[in-house]
C-alpha cells in the first residue's frame, strides 16, 4: 500500500470512526467519490468492526484500511462507588486512545510515504476522527470535515474566556478570519476539543507540531495554511437461504404489524444493565398490543445470553441447535431475537414501525423507509434526533431510558415500562403519524444526498 517515489495521482483519505451511523454515510461518500473521480487513489480508514464495508468499497476501487480500536469502549459493570474499577477504566481508555492514534499515524505514513504532496490531496474526517485534522497538517494536505449528524457537544462555559486570556493573538486572528475560512465560529461549533491539553500533548510530543492548530511550531504565533472546513443487498426481494428462521418469522402472522426493536450500541455502552427486565417489558407489551417484535440484539452478549436463558425456561426442549442462524423465537412466535446483521434499508420496508435508540443512522433509515418511530435516547446526539423525530411528527415523545431499560427487574418496573411502550406504539401506528412518515419518505426520495456531498467536495478539492 505504501506509495514510493513520485506519483501523478492525487490521494483522498476518508477517515471515519464511531458506530455504524457515524461511519456508513462517510463510506457512501468515499465510494461515490472514487466512482466519480477515477483519477484519485481513494482510501477509507475505520474500525475493523466495520469489516462488512470492505467488499463494497473494494468494488468501487476504494482501499479499505482497518484500525484495531473498537467503535465504542464498554464501561465495566460495577457499583458507581467503586473507584478502583472507574480508575482502571480511565486508564484503559487512555491506552486505547494512545494506541489508536499511533495506528492512525502509521497508516498515514504508509499512504503518503515520503512522496511530495500534489494538488488535490486531501483528508476527509468525521467528528470522531479528529486525529485526521492534525495528521493532515503533518502531511501538508487539506482537511475536510464531513458531519452526517448534529454536533452533540458544546464547549465548556469558560472555554472562550480562557482561550482569549491564554492565546490572545490566535483569538484575534480567528475572530478576524474571512467568511470562507475557518474562524472562531468553527472553533466554538465543533473544533474546540482540538485545543485541549490531551490533543496538544499528542501534537507536540508525537507529531512535532505546534500544540495548537493554526500556530507556528516554533513561535506558536498564528500562521495560515490551507484548510476547509448503491444498495448491494439484492436477493430479488427474498432473504438468502441461510436465514430460514428469520424468513419464516417475517412470513408468519402477517395480520399483526411487525415492529423493529434495536438499541445498537446501547448495550455495549453500559445502558442496558438488566436485559431480563428489558425482555420482560417487551413481553408485557405484546400482551397489550397486537404486534410482533423483531429484536436485534446488536451483538450484545448479555442480552443474547438472557434470550437463551428465557428460551430454555419457556421450552424445556430448547437447545443451541434450535437457534435459527442467530435467531430465537419467543412468546408464541411473536418475538424473534436476531443476533446477526441485516440492512435496515431492506428490513424496515417490511416493518410497520421501528423502536430504537435515536442514532442518526437508525433515524435516517426509518425516515427513508417511511415508517413511524419510537425512540429511547441514551446519550449524545440521540436526544437531538429523538426530539427532532417528535417535532417532525413521525414519532411520539421520546421514552425515558428508565422506562424501557430499567435497572431493576420487578413487577412495578415492567408494568410501567410496558404501559409507556404500548402507548408509544399505539401513537406511532396512528393513521396521522403513519401518513406523516410516508410523506417525509417521499420528500427524501427526491433528494440525492451523496451526489450533493460529492458536488461540494469536488468544488473544495479539485
Amino acid at each position: 500500500m505504501e506509495i514510493e517515489g513520485e506519483r501523478d495521482r492525487p490521494i483522498a483519505v476518508f477517515m471515519a470512526f464511531g458506530t455504524k451511523g457515524d461511519v456508513y454515510p462517510i463510506a457512501a461518500i468515499a465510494a461515490a467519490f472514487a466512482f466519480d473521480q477515477t483519477k484519485y487513489q481513494v482510501f477509507f480508514v475505520t474500525h475493523s468492526a466495520h469489516q462488512d464495508l470492505a467488499a463494497n468499497l473494494v468494488e468501487r476501487n476504494v482501499t479499505y484500511i482497518p484500525v484495531s480500536s473498537p467503535p465504542v469502549l464498554s464501561p465495566p459493570q460495577c457499583d458507581d462507588n467503586d473507584d478502583s474499577l472507574s480508575h482502571s477504566f480511565s486508564v484503559q481508555k487512555r491506552m486505547v486512545a494512545k494506541n489508536h492514534r499511533k495506528e492512525c499515524l502509521c497508516i498515514m505514513e504508509r499512504i503518503f510515504g515520503d512522496s511530495a504532496t500534489i494538488k488535490g490531496d486531501f483528508v476527509l474526517v468525521n467528528f470522531f476522527a479528529l486525529e485526521g485534522w492534525s495528521l493532515a497538517e503533518l502531511f501538508r494536505v487539506r482537511c475536510v470535515i464531513a458531519a452526517p449528524y448534529a454536533v452533540h457537544y458544546t464547549a465548556p462555559s469558560l472555554f472562550e474566556r480562557k482561550f482569549k486570556r491564554e492565546l490572545p493573538l490566535l483569538y484575534q486572528y480567528l475572530q478576524e478570519a474571512p467568511a470562507d475560512k475557518l474562524g472562531w465560529k468553527d472553533v466554538m461549533h465543533w473544533m474546540w476539543p482540538l485545543f485541549s491539553e490531551e490533543w496538544a500533548s499528542w501534537r507536540k510530543d508525537e507529531l512535532n507540531l505546534s500544540p495548537w492548530p493554526f500556530t507556528d511550531p516554533v513561535t506558536e504565533l498564528p500562521t495560515w495554511h490551507d484548510r476547509s472546513c448503491q444498495d448491494n443487498f439484492d436477493c430479488g426481494g427474498e432473504l438468502c437461504p441461510v436465514h430460514t428462521g428469520l424468513r419464516c418469522f417475517l412470513d408468519a402472522h402477517l395480520s399483526m404489524p411487525l415492529v423493529f426493536v434495536g438499541l445498537s450500541s446501547a448495550g455495549s455502552m453500559g445502558f442496558l444493565q438488566n436485559p431480563k427486565a428489558f425482555l420482560g417489558i417487551l413481553r408485557a407489551s405484546l400482551e397489550i398490543n397486537s404486534v410482533r417484535f423483531i429484536l436485534f440484539t446488536g451483538g450484545y452478549k448479555p442480552l443474547h445470553t438472557e434470550v437463551q436463558v428465557l428460551a430454555a425456561e419457556l421450552d424445556s426442549s430448547f437447545s443451541e441447535q434450535k437457534i435459527h442462524d442467530g435467531g430465537i423465537a419467543l412468546f408464541n412466535g411473536r418475538l424473534f431475537c436476531f443476533g446477526g446483521s441485516m440492512p435496515y434499508s431492506w428490513l424496515f420496508k417490511k416493518c410497520a414501525a421501528a423502536i430504537h435508540h435515536g442514532g442518526s443512522g437508525s433515524s435516517a433509515a426509518a425516515l427513508q423507509a417511511g415508517i413511524p418511530q419510537v425512540l429511547c435516547p441514551c446519550m449524545l446526539d440521540q436526544f437531538y434526533w429523538a426530539e427532532r423525530m417528535f417535532w417532525l411528527g413521525v414519532a411520539p415523545e421520546p421514552l425515558k431510558r428508565a422506562q424501557l431499560l430499567p435497572e431493576n427487574c420487578n413487577e412495578l418496573s415492567i408494568t410501567e415500562g410496558a404501559s409507556m411502550l404500548s402507548k408509544a406504539i399505539n401513537y406511532a401506528l396512528s393513521p396521522e403519524v403513519k401518513a406523516r412518515a410516508v410523506e417525509i419518505s417521499k420528500r427524501i426520495a427526491q433528494e440525492d444526498g451523496v451526489s450533493e456531498a460529492i458536488r461540494i467536495l469536488k468544488e473544495e478539492v479539485t
